[in-house]
């Protein structure tokens, strides 16, 4: 997106960058079967990663803390093949009771999933709730428990403190959300550290060391990109872009951004080498924008973020404030697009619905737009496209 304005000051945030698998070269998305990709899934700060969902969840000491209500906490992607680890301790001392929902969908008419529930009520923690899987009772009672899940295909498994507690083939729901039950009223004030999430089938676009796998494109002086903190950023001055190495056609792509106030950038996907995302025959822009600053407010809709600039919109406004984290999850198979911003779906477009998809490429580059603003990138991974794209 091209907006001729002033810049407007830094906003200064801290940057926690957590990556995995330094050093991954890309390939083809044919070939990220045999990748996995890790990072720690709460900072100890805030709940960037989560949606707090009918319920009150916090920080709380560098931890997550349970606080009031009945709901969930969830996190902002799907998950299909994945490793879940985390520890957690009851603040009751009996009566206690929480649980870990994975591979679940969203609840419309009740606070809480039909599956699948990890109890951790008191004298159950760790098993899981259904029918024919036997569990060992591995977790000590009113202390910190370590557990670890694993869910490939039909299969699942879980650790409580590095010993095997069950596994099943009884999985049938092959995608879906992984979750915290928040159960106050009936003893639900649990404590939370230490998660971490591995994707299966996923790989590192970026090694939070160098900028290996990426080029720049333009002027050969210009050093506008640089690996600050573990971040790709741009650092505001005009000049080149950053372009992937190698080209992909369908794939799911997740990465988290932050903008400076007034920040402005996007995400090229399926472009050519010459980067061309506007019209016939050329790749598309998502949108990042710092969509609450005064010198956006008259923008077409189209160009606000995470929408498929000039074609499809961003249906809801989900991005946060300069000088936060926010995610993005953009799903291409096809002519299909489906965008997620923070946990929240905001475009879901097809030929259908936006004949002009069928004009742009279905194979390309990936690249990240220098707008002359700073904006810090990081955990960009891609797997295979969540087909089909429109589906949810």
């Amino acid at each position: 997106m091209r907006i001729r304005l002033p810049l407007s000051s830094l906003v200064i945030a801290s940057v926690i960058g957590v990556f995995a698998l330094p050093g991954i070269g890309l390939s083809g998305v044919g070939d990220v079967a045999a990748e996995e990709f890790s990072y720690s899934a709460f900072n100890g700060t805030d709940l960037t990663g989560w949606r707090v969902i009918g319920c009150e969840a916090g920080v709380e000491s560098g931890n997550l803390v349970i606080q009031a209500g009945d709901g969930l906490v969830v996190s902002e992607h799907r998950h299909r093949d994945f490793v879940f680890q985390w520890e957690c301790k009851p603040r009751l001392q009996e009566g206690y009771d929480s649980g870990v929902y994975f591979r679940c969908e969203l609840p419309t008419d009740r606070p809480f999933p039909g599956q699948y529930q990890i109890n951790l009520r008191e004298k159950q923690q760790g098993k899981l709730l259904l029918k024919g899987v036997e569990s060992k009772n591995l977790a000590k009672p009113n202390q910190w428990n370590t557990f670890k899940l694993t869910a490939v295909g039909s299969k699942a498994s879980l650790e409580i403190n590095g010993k095997p507690a069950w596994e099943t083939d009884q999985i049938e729901a092959l995608d879906g959300y992984i979750a915290i039950q928040v159960e106050v009223p009936g003893g639900g004030q649990y404590e939370f550290r230490n998660l971490r999430i591995t994707e299966k089938n996923y790989q590192s676009l970026f090694d939070g060391e160098t900028l290996d796998n990426w080029a720049v494109v333009g002027k050969p002086e210009a050093s506008c990109w640089s690996v600050d903190d573990g971040c790709i950023r741009c650092n505001g001055m005009k000049g080149n872009w950053l372009r992937s190495a190698k080209q992909f056609a369908d794939f799911n792509l997740r990465l988290q951004y932050k903008l400076e106030e007034g920040g402005n950038s996007g995400v090229y996907i399926r472009v050519p080498e010459s980067g061309n995302h506007h019209g016939k025959d050329a790749g598309i822009e998502v949108q990042v924008l710092d969509d609450a600053a005064e010198r956006y407010k008259k923008l077409k809709s189209y160009q606000y973020s995470a929408s498929l600039y000039a074609i499809a919109e961003a249906t809801e406004r989900a991005a946060r404030p300069a000088g936060q984290w926010n995610s993005l999850e953009i799903n291409c198979q096809g002519d299909d697009y489906t965008i997620h911003q923070n946990g929240v779906l905001v475009v879901k477009a097809d030929l259908e619905s936006h004949p002009k998809l069928g004009e742009r490429l279905k194979e390309g580059f990936f690249g990240l737009q220098n707008h002359s603003t700073n904006v810090w990138y990081r955990n960009l991974r891609i797997g295979d496209a969540i087909g089909g794209a429109i589906a949810k």
